[in-house]
């Protein structure tokens, strides 16, 4: 489950970390956000179509699958994560993991660990170099009945690593930068299955985080204090 996480890399960061080369003209992005939440709109980057490169857009978090009717079918079901076990099985991921994949910017995410029955302590994971990384995620376009276009992403889970493991069981799917070209490829026959595995939790590092994160109105650096 990944249901939180942040971003304090700016936009010029994202394009030098991704090697995107020239943004978009007008293309506006916050600063940062600390308290990435569902349904929001977020950097989404991945492979153009006409020219092969990457580029940066902006989508929901939330994926809604090409085939929907109506928006409100998909209310009250939650495609925020897509279970890497189901992507070849399940018909809502089925052609977004083979055509769609995409690669999702973030510094950070959040999990909670329950303390007791009525307490729950949430913790920052993050790289062990505080680097920006990419989760794996896929993304797919709705068209609504008055044509207007809707593209959303959901983040790739996987079983935990051993950092995460006492916290929850499962974790986002956190590529290797070496692995990104390969992940975006649209013309691979093969979708690249063998990815979608726990980041090195050698590389990784957790603290505990402030408990105001669990609204989503509340955001800005001081999202990561342990007040």
């Amino acid at each position: 489950m990944c249901g939180r996480y942040y971003r304090r890399s700016d936009k010029q960061r994202i394009a030098e970390a991704f090697n995107l080369g020239d943004l978009p003209i007008g293309f506006v992005l916050p600063e940062w956000d600390y308290n990435v939440a569902p349904s929001t709109f977020q950097p989404v980057i991945r492979q153009a179509r006409e020219t092969g490169d990457r580029e940066i857009v902006l989508m929901r978090w939330g994926l809604v699958p090409f085939f929907t009717k109506e928006l409100s079918d998909v209310k009250g079901i939650s495609t925020i994560n897509a279970r890497a076990e189901a992507l070849l099985s399940n018909a809502t991921w089925r052609e977004p993991f083979k055509k769609r994949r995409c690669l999702i910017p973030a510094d950070g995410f959040y999990e909670w660990a329950s303390i007791d029955a009525k307490n729950k302590q949430p913790f920052a994971f993050r790289m062990s170099d505080d680097s920006p990384f990419a989760f794996a995620g896929l993304w797919d376009a709705w068209k609504d009945s008055q044509g207007q276009w809707l593209q959303s992403f959901s983040i790739v889970t996987t079983e935990a690593n051993e950092l995460m493991a006492p916290v929850h069981n499962r974790m986002p799917v956190i590529l290797q930068r070496r692995d990104y070209a390969r992940w975006l490829d649209r013309e691979d026959p093969q979708p690249p299955v063998d990815l979608l595995r726990p980041y090195d939790s050698h590389k990784m590092k957790s603290a505990p985080c402030n408990k105001q994160v669990g609204n989503v109105k509340n955001n800005g650096p001081e999202m990561l204090n342990s007040a």
